[in-house]
């Protein structure tokens, strides 16, 4: 139904935003809802949820995310309050390279997620997930970078999934540069 919000968010709590658009203000939950700035404005891809008892949208700052969200979410017992928290502190690439690495200790560090949980998302989308054109590329700009830096492949390929790719560039390396003095 809707594919996507641009407006002013008006208001920040610890589960969602409220974004203006238009006069009208819109509750959307978000992963992590303090990555957003009041009175700044955003484009938001959301999902539209319709249940018996409510109506809840859930937003997302990159289509990557959102095409991860809905594959999530047709995973037997994977609903959409479970998989948000999935996004505050893992970013696609990383969830998809658990998924096809097999790695059950990755997935159930998100609240909610158990061990069982986490072998049926592995079961149901193993190697159905690619990292899309728009993340490769800043992928291959962040390697290039750090590869210029004088770190090694494997080295790099070792922090890559730990990345925030919604941030900057020199945010992104920045970040890089901290997982590989751990």
């Amino acid at each position: 139904m809707f594919n996507y919000i641009i407006g002013t968010v008006t208001e920040v709590t610890p589960k969602n935003i409220v974004i203006d658009n238009h006069g009208i203000g819109y509750d959307v939950i978000v992963p992590n809802p303090y990555s957003y700035q009041e009175g700044k404005e955003y484009k938001i891809y959301l999902y539209h949820q319709i249940t018996e008892n409510s109506q809840d949208l859930f937003g997302f700052q990159t289509k990557d995310e959102k095409d991860l969200f809905l594959r999530l979410i047709n995973v037997k017992g994977l609903g959409p309050r479970t998989a948000i928290p999935m996004f505050a502190t893992g970013s696609v690439n990383g969830i998809v390279d658990a998924i096809d690495r097999e790695n059950v200790v990755y997935l159930t560090k998100f609240p909610k997620i158990g061990d069982k949980l986490a072998r049926q998302i592995i079961l149901d989308l193993k190697g159905k997930l690619a990292a899309s054109e728009e993340t490769a590329t800043v992928n291959n700009e962040l390697v290039e970078v750090l590869t210029g830096l004088g770190y090694k492949m494997p080295d790099i390929k070792k922090v890559l999934p730990s990345i925030d790719y919604t941030k900057t560039i020199e945010e992104q390396i920045k970040q890089a540069l901290q997982c590989m003095l751990k």
